[in-house]
């Protein structure tokens, strides 16, 4: 296994969302937005909750608990990505911060919710110490993250055609297993050792519908940061065969990716 060096880490997700931040919308949001709503019902945001948004992106967790009637604010360490929530939800604070290294206060929220972001950290543990310190006592923890890619179909489809066709050991900054906590056990277990209780974990069925076959690579190629690092590492004659092998996969499921997520939360002890 390789060493995780944390700060290399962050350095990588840092200038991947600086550089895609105006692309997001376009790619991934399309199906990311589909467990927006089980993710505050986990995390029991409702009127007057007040709810941090970590790793906000364009602010559609944030925005949506907002449409409960919940005071909500939104961090994300990437500049780029906080203007974009701000010009999409201007009546909504957000701000720039690191999930690792919360700026508020001890027990300053009832609810506090990551939207695939736990996927982006250096020490995801770290960032749920700090969720746990913010919350309020009986305040709720909620993330969301990608099933295994057995099941989160646009992964495997990429991740096979670049292990048929190319290489995926490739000189990228380590950092923490993609589909750890894909794992309920792995999910279960972080977040009782940063000290929450009342651990849940389900599966929220979420389907890609893609506008064509060539769009999955696209998105992956030009909208993402560790799957678009592993297909620009690859041979332009490489590269090609994926592409087309990406394409074939997509266009035989019809453009319809089956891509659930696995969303686990738990209660700060009283």
């Amino acid at each position: 296994m390789s060493i995780i060096d944390p700060s290399a880490f962050r350095r990588f997700e840092h200038k991947g969302w600086q550089d895609i931040a105006s692309r997001y919308h376009e790619g991934f949001a399309n199906v990311t937005t589909q467990s927006v709503a089980a993710l505050l019902d986990a995390a029991r945001v409702g009127k007057s909750t007040r709810v941090l948004d970590v790793a906000c992106g364009p602010g559609y967790a944030a925005a949506a608990a907002a449409a409960r009637g919940a005071t909500a604010i939104g961090v994300d360490f990437s500049s780029e990505m906080v203007e974009e929530a701000r010009g999409r939800y201007p009546g909504i604070e957000f701000r720039e911060g690191d999930a690792e290294q919360l700026a508020f206060s001890n027990s300053s929220f009832d609810a506090l919710v990551l939207n695939f972001g736990m996927l982006h950290l250096a020490r995801p543990e770290q960032a749920l110490v700090e969720a746990y310190r913010v919350l309020f006592p009986g305040g709720r923890v909620a993330f969301t993250v990608w099933d295994a890619p057995d099941k989160t179909i646009g992964f495997g489809i990429v991740l096979s055609a670049i292990q048929k066709y190319g290489d995926l050991n490739v000189a990228i900054p380590p950092g923490p297993p993609f589909f750890r906590f894909s794992d309920a056990e792995e999910s279960r277990r972080v977040l009782a050792a940063a000290g929450f209780v009342d651990v849940a974990v389900s599966r929220v069925p979420q389907t890609w519908h893609l506008p064509s076959p060539e769009t999955l690579f696209d998105v992956m190629y030009n909208g993402s940061v560790r799957n678009a690092a592993l297909l620009r590492a690859q041979k332009p004659r490489v590269l090609e065969a994926i592409r087309l092998e990406i394409r074939q996969m997509v266009a035989q499921r019809g453009n319809e990716l089956p891509m659930p997520a696995i969303l686990a939360s738990a209660e700060k002890s009283t």
